[in-house]
């Protein structure tokens, strides 16, 4: 995989581009994209935005994301765009896997595929140009980088500036993460520069949900969570039957597995989810217990140092075990 900036050079020359995030995108999978296809369509080239999956309403505001196809919708559609392409922006994301239907489809795309991504451990064998930077905050703070280093600063405007502001804003917990560095706040004051009205995007994010949303999460946070004090863990699980009886949508259980966190001397929790085709896991730990390794031996997954994702093909209460098994094999890293 060549580094990212041997492409800076090429920007100048138009193409038929595709940009693809990972299944069920999140702010930061979604503004970065969309950040990205504004900066490349300024520039003169022919950009289609795809995810993988559909995505939450409370993304919906951001400009561009009703021109985002839906490939689990539209396969058809984004088959022709992919077809086309000259190049494939593949971000936020660095396992083919990550885009679940999709991936077959992408390793055998002759387009030259360009990662941009901030999770470890890349397969970067798939990219032709790229970077993972663990470093960094977050993709769209990195899509910010490409826009500066590439020397087109100047074309960054209020709907770059709000797409991207939403991915590093929710990536860093409203910039409460270690990954928010000076380099992300100097980045956020280049983009109030703009005019860029960072409160509507907040409410947008974070104040736009239904009813429902909040009694399942009282109803989970009652019900549903178990804390063991003596890991300093603890966890959610949510069986099917209460997705259905509250009528939860895509998104509407983001930001849950962070709940136990507050919780004095709790240091990693988890959210695991029976959402009927199979069983989702997020991890989520304060100081030096690494949920990425964690999410990686027990449960087929990965992503941050801090947070992270994972799966299980085993039933839900099967799969809470493996947790409890978990969490008391590594209770000393917990203490």
């Amino acid at each position: 995989m060549k580094v990212i900036q041997e492409i800076y050079p090429l920007l100048a020359e138009p193409k038929k581009v595709v940009i693809i995030m990972h299944q069920k995108p999140d702010a930061d999978a979604m503004g970065s994209s969309l950040g990205l296809g504004h900066f490349l369509t300024r520039l003169g080239h022919q950009v289609t935005v795809i995810s993988p999956t559909n995505w939450a309403d409370w993304l919906k505001w951001m400009p561009g994301c009703q021109a985002v196809i839906d490939y689990e919708y539209s396969q058809e559609k984004a088959n022709t765009f992919l077809a086309a392409a000259e190049w494939v922006f593949c971000l936020d994301f660095n396992t083919l896997a990550r885009t679940r239907s999709m991936a077959s489809k992408l390793r055998k795309l002759p387009a030259i595929k360009i990662l941009i991504d901030h999770h470890q451990q890349p397969e970067s064998e798939h990219f032709a140009y790229g970077i993972s930077d663990t470093l960094k905050s977050s993709t769209s703070e990195m899509i910010y980088d490409l826009i500066v280093g590439s020397g087109h600063a100047d074309r960054v405007d209020k709907d770059i500036a709000a797409c991207l502001y939403a991915g590093v804003m929710s990536d860093t917990g409203s910039f409460r993460f270690p990954g928010a560095s000076a380099g992300v706040h100097r980045m956020v004051a280049a983009l109030k520069d703009t005019g860029l009205n960072h409160t509507i995007i907040h409410e947008e994010l974070f104040d736009n949900f239904l009813e429902n949303r909040l009694r399942f999460i009282g109803y989970a946070l009652q019900s549903r969570m178990d804390i063991f004090y003596e890991h300093n863990a603890a966890l959610i699980s949510i069986p099917w039957k209460d997705l259905v009886r509250y009528e939860i949508r895509t998104g509407d259980t983001e930001g849950l597995v962070n709940y136990p966190l507050s919780i004095q001397g709790i240091k990693m929790a988890a959210l695991i989810i029976d959402r009927d085709e199979e069983i989702k896991c997020s991890f989520r730990s304060k100081g030096g217990f690494d949920v990425n390794s964690f999410a990686r031996k027990y449960f087929e997954g990965g992503g941050h140092f801090n947070a992270a994702g994972g799966r299980s093909n085993d039933s839900l209460e099967q799969t809470v075990q493996r947790f409890i098994a978990a969490i008391k094999e590594n209770s000393s890293q917990l203490q």
